[in-house]
């Protein structure tokens, strides 16, 4: 499971080398995917999906940008930065949602109905037993 979250390929030209932590939670019916990408703006947020691959793309542009200013420190990272995830086939891609708040997007990926696991009822003499059964 862990390799399928991995990001994969190398980031697109142009593009820097950050380290954006995310958090993937499986749910029954849906993966809830938290990206931490503090001081970007939502309108330069890109995020789409391909053939079962979500990607992300933003930028962050330096806060200072006349030539009066110069920075001492700069830790925080600014340009444009890439993160691709492949998502199980479960994912259901019409029904995506996702919010942007407090520098966290929050991306909910609905499982597709006919994909989820089913419980069947098997019959044992007189009573019956649920077994779950793996797809």
């Amino acid at each position: 499971m862990n390799r399928l979250w991995r990001g994969f390929g190398g980031a697109p030209a142009g593009t820097e080398d950050w380290n954006i932590s995310l958090d993937v939670v499986q749910r029954p019916d849906e993966l809830v995917v938290k990206a931490s990408i503090p001081g970007v703006k939502p309108e330069t947020i890109d995020l789409a999906i391909e053939d079962n691959i979500l990607t992300l793309r933003a930028d962050r542009k330096p806060d200072f940008e006349d030539e009066k200013s110069v920075y001492l420190v700069q830790e925080r990272p600014t340009g444009s930065f890439y993160r691709a995830l492949r998502l199980p086939e479960t994912v259901d891609g019409n029904k995506v949602q996702s919010t942007y708040e407090n520098g966290v997007l929050t991306i909910v990926l609905p499982k597709a109905e006919e994909k989820k696991k089913k419980q069947i009822k098997i019959q044992i003499g007189s009573g019956s037993k649920a077994i779950e059964t793996k797809k």
